[in-house]
């Protein structure tokens, strides 16, 4: 998260705010397309730990082939749809300067490379994970992080054009992290070894799951680069860098959660395959929970201090930067809890009215939002409607969930988001009330307490009105056994 939110910054710096806004929404044209390879990584990653719950090896093995397979044909469709559709839109839509169109098509055609990159490394992510090899994911993933802070020196040196330099030393990674994963899987998972199969069930069941992923994750595409591109319509680069500071602070901020959500998501999964239904239970009401106090413990001191924090990162952060933040925040904090829902919902396989309903609603994000841009234009509406949405979709995976798991929805408030709004309130509430008597001159020193108080409050909340009394002694015997090894 450090790293991320530094190379932001030397980026900007480095690019400034115009060609930043300009990446930023070009390579956000290429994410339009994302919605193809999206549905379908949702699919591999639920088949092959569904495959791995059962013990079935040899399904397992023709799994993992056939989605290889599906990726790679979905990699040539996107390159199509990219080099004809999406090269039109960029070059006779897209509100930049004319006189960077040669630099524009450069980062286009890598972005359009990367992305491909990650469309067929998709399989072998999913497969790590479903194996639950949480430590090489993470080693992958701080290489990577390595590689990025590389990528800034070498970007501040580069005697050739900023921002193509930078497509291009950003593609050299991805390629190099992608052949990382293919060379752990091919030496650690014999079912990773490449052989054509081809079973028409197969194909059919995972392409009919996908296909109803593929309108949710349209949806979702929508929501996130959708919104970029029409920002751009209306505002030119200078929001799309607001904005993509924005997402770069999101995916900061949501990486604790999203691989805490990782890790429990093949659980899920392998216990619903084993027809545990209880555990499977347990682990969405107890992820959907813990997943939300984490992204809690985070999300408050940056909610507090996001002015400091955009001064001193940025230095001179663009305009709607920090209200864009703060409602982003917001909004993370409500689709956390929506997270395990889903990973319930997607392991029952049983997805098609879900997706139609909850995918409509997180759809309705793109015309809404251009609906009132041109009535008011004021770019803060966009994320207010998002915030209301998300809380529709919410009671709507609730309620999918209880049809799906027979989960009741009244147990789920009671013990999820009751203690969720208990927390949230109470820490809230304390906060403001000390919050009075903190101020110092040095605006270090009252960053600082004030992160480490609201920490501070937010944990002492949770281990009281947050965790039930099973799940503090179960805590409680973990700390006692870590400090006994030690």
């Amino acid at each position: 998260m450090g790293v991320s939110l530094y190379t932001s910054r030397v980026v900007l710096n480095t690019l400034g705010i115009h060609d930043y806004g300009i990446y930023v929404v070009v390579g956000g044209v290429v994410s339009l397309f994302s919605f193809f390879n999206g549905a379908m990584a949702s699919a591999t990653q639920r088949f092959l730990s569904f495959e791995i719950g059962k013990g079935d090896q040899i399904k397992l093995k023709q799994t993992f082939n056939a989605t290889l397979n599906i990726h790679i044909v979905i990699g040539v469709l996107i390159w199509l749809m990219a080099e004809t559709v999406g090269l039109w839109f960029v070059n006779y839509r897209l509100n930049v300067p004319i006189e960077k169109m040669n630099v524009i098509n450069w980062i286009y055609q890598f972005s359009i490379l990367v992305f491909l990159v990650d469309v067929v490394q998709v399989p072998y992510n999913a497969l790590i994970v479903a194996r639950e090899r949480m430590n090489v994911y993470a080693m992958f993933s701080i290489a990577e992080v390595i590689l990025k802070l590389l990528i800034l020196y070498l970007l501040v040196i580069s005697p050739f054009d900023k921002l193509k330099s930078y497509a291009t030393l950003i593609f050299i990674i991805t390629l190099l992290i992608a052949f990382l994963y293919k060379y752990y899987c091919k030496k650690n998972f014999n079912e990773s070894k490449y052989e054509f199969y081809y079973q028409k069930e197969l194909y059919r069941t995972l392409i009919s799951y996908s296909g109803w992923n593929l309108f949710g994750n349209i949806a979702a595409v929508a929501r996130g680069q959708g919104i970029n591109v029409i920002l751009n319509i209306f505002f030119g680069t200078i929001l799309n860098a607001a904005y993509g500071i924005t997402m770069q602070v999101q995916g900061s901020v949501s990486v604790f959660v999203t691989n805490f959500q990782m890790a429990v998501n093949p659980q899920i999964i392998k216990n619903y395959a084993m027809e545990n239904t209880k555990q499977t239970k347990i682990l969405i009401f107890q992820s959907a929970k813990l997943s939300y106090f984490l992204m809690f413990l985070i999300v408050g001191p940056v909610f507090f201090n996001v002015d400091f924090i955009l001064k001193k990162w940025l230095i001179n952060p663009p305009e709607y930067t920090s209200i864009f933040i703060i409602l982003c925040l917001i909004n993370l904090l409500i689709d956390c809890i929506s997270g395990p829902l889903m990973t319930g919902i997607q392991a029952t396989g049983n997805i098609k009215r879900y997706q139609m309903v909850v995918g409509t609603l997180v759809f309705l994000n793109l015309p809404l939002a251009y609906l009132i841009l041109k009535i008011n234009r004021n770019p803060e509406l966009i994320y207010y409607t998002s915030i209301l949405i998300s809380l529709f979709s919410l009671m709507f995976r609730l309620y999918f969930l209880k049809k799906s798991l027979n989960i009741s929805i009244l147990e789920f408030m009671q013990h999820v988001l009751l203690r969720v709004i208990v927390v949230t309130t109470v820490s809230l509430f304390v906060f403001l009330l000390l919050n009075k008597f903190i101020y110092f001159s040095n605006d270090w020193i009252s960053f600082f307490l004030k992160s480490l108080l609201i920490i501070f409050i937010i944990m002492i909340n949770i281990s009281v009105l947050g965790i039930n009394k099973k799940e503090r002694l179960y805590l409680s015997e973990i700390f006692t056994q870590k400090l006994l090894k030690r």
